[in-house]
């Protein structure tokens, strides 16, 4: 497997932070979710729901193309950990081609020492997310 340049920009800027400032800086990154489109804006049935999160969290996968998967994320501005998660995978994942995704190490989250900052419960959460976006775009795959 391998890791996005992207994304590992972003993984490579954890690392190298000192661990206090770890947690700040996915504090920082749920200030990035992007706002979803019109058409999902305050329709949560349209999107799948992440159950291992504490905190209410959707997502879905859309493919303007072949060569792109971009992803929606819905997650309370409450629950900023969540929201930082997602606002890596946006920033790390989306635009990219659905082999890419699909090639991302399912544990990437690790080798940026979130595992040093977050508990257990939200690693587990993070995981599941990442599980469900592979999984859409693995079934789109499947459907071309």
């Amino acid at each position: 497997m391998s890791v996005p340049d992207q994304l590992q920009t972003i993984m490579d800027n954890f690392k190298s932070a000192p661990k206090p400032l770890r947690l700040q800086l996915l504090l920082e990154y749920s200030k990035k979710v992007p706002p979803l489109p019109p058409e999902l804006d305050g329709q949560r049935d349209k999107m799948e729901q992440v159950h291992e999160c504490q905190t209410p969290f959707f997502l879905t996968t859309e493919f303007p193309d072949e060569e792109r998967v971009i992803f929606h994320f819905d997650a309370p501005p409450e629950a900023p950990t969540t929201r930082g998660f997602a606002g890596i995978l946006s920033e790390g994942l989306s635009g990219l081609s659905p082999k890419a995704v699909l090639e991302t190490p399912d544990d990437f989250y690790n080798q940026m020492g979130l595992a040093e900052v977050i508990s257990p419960l939200r690693l587990r959460g993070m995981s599941a997310i990442l599980g469900r976006l592979k999984r859409q775009v693995k079934e789109k795959v499947g459907e071309a």
